[in-house]
Parts: C-alpha cells; structure tokens; sequence
C-alpha cells in the first residue's frame, strides 16, 4: 500500500497489484509458449501447459489482481474503500467516527513476514476489523500507511 494523497482534508492510500499482474502476464505468456511448442513438434502432451497458460492463469488474475484505493474525507465525514477487478468494481463507505484506528496485521510466512492494513470499524454498536487487502504482502509501506491513517484520524 501507498499513501497517495495526504492533506488536511483528504487522505487518499491505495495498493495496485502491479507485481502480482505482471508475473501472471509472464506465467500466462510461458505456459502458452511451451504448449505451443510441443503441439507444433506433434507432441499433444501441449495441450496441458496449454490449458494451464489460457485457462487457469487468467483465471488466478481475474480472482486475484484488485486495486484497493481508500478515501477519507473530513469535510463530508466520510471514509470509502474502493475496490477493483477484472469483475468491476464496489464502493463501501463509513462515517468516520465509524473508524477507531488502523491495525496492522501480521503472518509468518515460510522466510518471512507479510503484513496488511485493517481498519477498525465500529458500526451500530459492532466493532470489527476491515481489511484494506485481501491478501497478505511484504511488498508496500503499510507500516507507513497505517501510521499516516492513525495521525490523519487523530488531527
């Protein structure tokens, strides 16, 4: 995640999985490769990576590959988390007094740890976590971010 923007009235983060995207690109343009290459050297064992490259692959991107971006917005009193995909788009909106802080959680992975930003929401009486990400990541400043969304809630 970055922080965008971030003035007085305005704070805008946001996480854009290019990384992600462009190594399903590769994947996809790969597995296409070899399985063209068997099936026009006769072998019909490229129907397999064939399949993987134009079927499974962009499947994971279309799944996977979503841009987040959030708003918070003091002169309406409003925070809106945008999300983005290959299947369209969706809104949700809170007031900010909904928003107690940001969080960030963590996960051991084999080598290392992954993070992500959640936002803590309390709505009609219900608190819970908001995850700004679906997944988990080393690859951003979330630390940063959530620091940045802290002090922004605070001022």
């Amino acid at each position: 995640m970055k922080i965008r923007k971030n003035t007085d009235h305005t704070l805008i983060v946001e996480n854009r999985p290019w990384f992600f995207a462009i190594m399903i690109s590769v994947f996809i343009l790969v597995f296409t490769g070899i399985g063209i290459g068997l099936l026009s050297s006769g072998e019909l064992m490229g129907l397999v990576p064939l399949a993987v490259g134009l079927v499974m692959a962009p499947l994971f991107l279309y799944i996977f590959a979503r841009r987040v971006q959030v708003v918070f917005y003091r002169p309406e009193g409003w925070v809106e988390i945008r999300r983005a995909n290959l299947r369209g788009t969706s809104k949700i909106r809170y007031d900010i007094e909904e928003i107690q802080r940001a969080i960030l959680e963590s996960t051991q992975s084999d080598s290392s740890t992954l993070y992500r930003v959640t936002l803590m929401v309390e709505k009609g009486g219900v608190a819970g976590p908001v995850p700004l990400t679906q997944a988990y990541s080393n690859i951003g400043k979330h630390r940063q971010v959530t620091d940045a969304i802290n002090a922004w809630l605070s001022a």
